[in-house]
């Protein structure tokens, strides 16, 4: 299937997948992580964008966010890899690429997959073996999430919001969303989504997408078109 143009559609939550070049690593050491953090925040700040989730891999970043002014989400993330490159170019006297290519982003249809976006972000540490236990990994969202510390680069989601009446409970509500497995099939949907750039959601929320956007998300029919009637006759 085609690769769909990004869409950025404010006050939609969207998945964004950026990969080092040739998935060659993109952090170096624990001073590499934390100045992309504070770059995240600063562009997410200067941009409008919130940033609701996000894990950050040897080898690729994961977000999830939500634009809240036309185009905040590509000039978010150009901002940010421009200064991330420039960063490591100096740091490390290289020069070149860094990333593979521009980002990928696929838009999420917030009240069927929001969560398990998060979960999905959230669990790839885990799922790449790079730890033994969730808590144990320091460069995603999950210590936020799940309380054991707050987060400044993240704005929480109304959805997660809306898992308890007060931080505790969320967190324990949250905390609760990792104890039950991780449907496989759901974790290659996400995969896929995000890979070949499609809209995560169900059909309603796809045609509700194409009249926001005037694209055509679906696939297109196989096969010659249908001969009008008139030239039929």
């Amino acid at each position: 299937m085609a690769r769909l143009p990004r869409l950025n559609l404010i006050d939609i939550p969207q998945h964004i997948v950026q990969a080092g070049h040739n998935n060659f690593p993109c952090f170096f050491c624990d001073d590499d992580y934390l100045f992309f953090l504070q770059s995240l925040r600063a562009a997410s700040d200067q941009y409008s964008v919130d940033v609701h989730a996000y894990t950050l891999l040897p080898n690729m970043i994961q977000i999830i966010a939500t634009p809240r002014v036309p185009n905040g989400v590509s000039s978010m993330m150009q901002s940010l890899g421009r200064r991330y490159v420039q960063y490591i170019n100096h740091r490390y006297k290289r020069s070149g690429t860094l990333w593979s290519g521009r980002y990928r982003s696929s838009v999420i249809d917030s009240e069927r997959f929001l969560l398990s976006c998060y979960r999905y972000v959230e669990l790839r540490a885990l799922h790449l073996g790079l730890v033994k236990e969730l808590k144990d990994f320091k460069w995603s969202s999950f210590a936020h999430h799940s309380g054991a510390k707050r987060d400044s680069v993240i704005v929480d989601h109304s959805l997660y919001l809306a898992l308890g009446r007060n931080r505790n409970e969320r967190c324990n509500n949250y905390n609760d969303l990792f104890k039950q497995s991780f449907d496989v099939r759901l974790q290659e949907f996400i995969a896929d989504t995000i890979n070949i750039g499609q809209v995560l959601g169900s059909d309603a929320f796809k045609k509700e997408i194409e009249k926001i956007s005037s694209t055509k998300i679906g696939p297109k029919k196989r096969g010659r078109p249908k001969k009008k009637l008139s030239e039929i006759n």
